[in-house]
C-alpha cells in the first residue's frame, strides 16, 4: 500500500504543483474550462490518465467548472500516487489552454 507523504514531503510535492491546494486531506485543483463541452472532454481525458494509474479522482462539473480531488482511501490521504496523478492532470489542463 502507498505510504502517506509526510509534512515535508507534501510541501515540496506543492511547491511543483501550484494549482492545486491541500484540503480535507485531499488535493484540489478547480479549472475554468471555455465551454461545457470542453470541460467534459477535460474529464474524459484524466478519466484515460486515471485508468492508466488504476488511481481514480473524485471529479466535479458544474457548467465550465471541474474540480478535480486526489486523495488515496486506502492509504488514508494523500501519497505519492496522488501527486503523480495531479502532474497529469495539469498537463491536460495545458492542453486544453493552448
Amino acid at each position: 500500500m502507498p505510504e502517506i507523504l509526510d509534512d515535508h514531503e507534501l510541501h515540496a510535492a506543492m511547491a511543483e504543483r501550484p494549482h492545486w491546494e491541500v484540503r480535507d486531506n485531499a488535493l484540489q485543483r478547480s479549472v475554468q474550462a471555455p465551454t461545457f463541452l470542453l470541460g467534459v472532454n477535460l474529464v474524459v481525458q484524466v478519466a484515460r490518465a486515471a485508468e492508466d494509474r488504476d488511481h481514480h479522482p473524485d471529479i466535479d462539473i458544474r457548467w465550465t467548472t471541474v474540480t478535480f480531488r486526489l486523495s488515496t482511501h486506502s492509504a488514508g490521504g494523500i501519497t505519492a500516487l496522488d501527486v503523480e496523478l495531479a502532474g497529469a492532470i495539469d498537463d491536460a489542463v495545458r492542453e486544453l489552454e493552448t
